[in-house]
């Protein structure tokens, strides 16, 4: 049973000199985070396949027990929507390799057009991938919230794979209209959907969107931290990530969430001691 927290990056300019280091080299960052959270989400991959050797210098600044969930490049999702992408998965595994049990879980994550008539496809995809991985998807059409038929289809798919259905909460975040320029602009990019809290698997990962106000977006992860704090006790091992618009307190508050889950199952393990912000004196 363990509970792992993060954020959608492990840089922000914002975190410098507040809550890591300033200046900090790009090669010690992820260090730096990984003093704070214990698991972050690999959205870079997404846009670009990073060199092995970028890798493995994630591997080299985070302890063995931190976590990544990796997104698979969008030519893989997005473009050819997981058909004929044998040659580009098979060469983005080998450059995972160096994670190790890093490796939390690889991240499907499909676009809005991807409907339960795609499901077979995903099936395929699925019933292809080595068996020594963790998998977990995201789907945002609307049907798989709304219709139970949808729902049941892709449901079965994923129990059969061992995978987890990734729900992305953002009901906290809409409802009501935005007041920050980053809350407008992630109010026009950011899924609209209903929330989502079945487990599939013994490792739950969630994704929850807050706001840029720090009290509107612990009031709305209610709901997370007693559902979180049940599987736990179920003695699963979830993953919650916390967003918010513009991210300035994101750090934070993924710490503040594992601390809320932690007063009310307290055999959850403590988050390591993070990096001190300024430089150590001896006066």
């Amino acid at each position: 049973m363990r509970l792992h927290v993060g954020c959608a990056m492990w840089a922000h300019a914002s975190w410098q000199g507040r809550f890591l280091p300033q200046p900090l080299p790009p090669g010690e960052r992820l260090k730096g985070y990984a003093s704070w959270c214990n698991a972050v989400e690999g959205n870079t991959t997404f846009y670009a396949v990073p060199a092995r050797s970028t890798v493995e210098s994630w591997a080299r600044q985070t302890p063995s027990d931190f976590r990544f969930v990796v997104k698979l490049p969008k030519t893989i999702t997005h473009e050819r929507r997981l058909t004929g992408i044998e040659d580009e998965l098979r060469s983005f595994l080998e450059t995972m390799e160096p994670l190790g049990p890093r490796l939390h879980a690889l991240w499907v994550q499909l676009p809005g057009s991807f409907a339960p008539d795609d499901v077979g496809t995903l099936a395929g995809f699925l019933r292809g991938l080595p068996g020594s991985l963790r998998y977990a998807v995201e789907v945002r059409h609307r049907a798989f919230f709304e219709d139970a038929r949808a729902a049941g289809l892709l449901e079965k798919v994923l129990v059969d794979a061992r995978a987890e259905w990734v729900p992305f909460d953002t009901t906290a975040f809409f409802e009501s209209p935005p007041t920050t320029d980053a809350e407008r602009e992630a109010w026009t990019r950011k899924p609209r959907v209903p929330r989502r809290s079945a487990a599939l698997t013994d490792r739950p990962i969630v994704r929850y969107m807050g706001r840029d106000d720090v009290a509107r977006t612990v009031e709305g992860w209610r709901y997370w931290v007693e559902t979180v704090g049940e599987w736990l006790r179920e003695g699963r091992s979830p993953t919650v990530f916390v967003h918010t618009p513009d991210n300035a307190e994101a750090l934070t508050l993924a710490r503040r969430f594992h601390d809320e889950v932690r007063s009310r199952v307290p055999a959850v393990e403590p988050l390591p001691e993070p990096m001190p912000s300024e430089p150590l004196t001896l006066f």
